[in-house]
C-alpha cells in the first residue's frame, strides 16, 4: 500500500526551469539596435522605444541600464565613450592626444557622431540638444578631472568643448571655409595648439581692475 506521503510527493508538480538570464548579451544587443536607430534617424528623432523593440527587449530594461537617451547615446557611438583612453597619460600631453584622438574620429565619423549629432539636433530640437550637451559635459569633466586639477576644471572642459563644437561645425557640418580646406595633420597640430591653452588654462586670465 502507498503512504499518503509518497502519493503527495508523486502528484507534486515540477518546478518550472529558471530561464537563463544573460546581462551582457541583452546589452549589448541594446547598443547595437541603438547605433542602428541613431544612424537612421539621428539623435533628435530616435526613440528609447524603438531601440527596445529593435533589441528585442522592454522599455524598462533599457532605461534600467542606461538611465536616458543621453546616456544610451554616449555609450552606444563613438566620441565620449573613447574619451577616457584620450585623456589617459601626463597632462604634459593631454591637448596632443585630445586633438589628435578627436581628428582620427572625425575624419570618418557619421552623422551619428556626439559632436554632429549635438550641432544638428539644435537647430530642430534645442531642448534635446541642450539634453545631450549637459550629458556630453558631464562625461568629460568626470574624465579630464582624472588628469587635470585647479578650481576651474570645469570652465576649461566646458570651453575645450565649445571650441570642438565649433571646430565641428566649420569642418564636418557645412565643410566650407579655411578649416574645412586644411588636411587632417595640419588640423590636428593646430588643435594641440589650442587646446593646449585651454587646458593649461593659459588661453585666458582674468583681467586685472582697472
Amino acid at each position: 500500500m502507498v503512504s499518503d506521503a509518497s502519493q503527495s510527493n508523486a502528484a507534486a508538480p515540477v518546478p518550472p526551469r529558471k530561464r537563463v538570464r544573460d546581462p551582457e548579451a541583452r546589452r549589448a544587443a541594446i547598443l547595437a539596435a541603438a547605433r542602428s536607430v541613431f544612424a537612421e534617424r539621428g539623435y533628435a528623432k530616435a526613440t528609447i522605444r524603438e531601440i527596445a523593440q529593435r533589441a528585442g527587449v522592454t522599455h524598462g530594461l533599457v532605461v534600467m541600464h542606461f538611465s536616458s537617451k543621453e546616456q544610451l547615446f554616449l555609450a552606444a557611438v563613438p566620441g565620449t565613450r573613447d574619451l577616457a583612453d584620450s585623456v589617459r597619460g601626463d597632462a604634459e600631453g593631454l591637448a596632443e592626444r585630445v586633438a589628435r584622438a578627436y581628428v582620427a574620429r572625425m575624419e570618418s565619423a557619421d552623422s551619428a557622431d556626439p559632436f554632429v549629432a549635438l550641432v544638428r539636433s539644435a537647430a530642430g530640437d534645442q531642448e534635446a540638444a541642450k539634453a545631450l550637451l549637459r550629458a556630453m559635459r558631464e562625461e568629460s569633466i568626470a574624465a579630464y578631472g582624472t588628469v587635470l586639477t585647479g578650481p576651474d576644471v570645469a570652465l576649461r572642459v566646458d570651453l575645450l568643448g565649445a571650441h570642438l563644437i565649433g571646430v565641428t561645425f566649420s569642418r564636418y557640418v557645412l565643410a566650407d571655409g579655411p578649416i574645412a580646406a586644411m588636411s587632417a595633420d595640419d588640423l590636428a597640430r593646430y588643435l594641440t595648439m589650442t587646446l593646449d591653452g585651454i587646458l593649461s588654462g593659459s588661453a585666458g586670465t582674468t583681467p586685472a581692475s582697472s
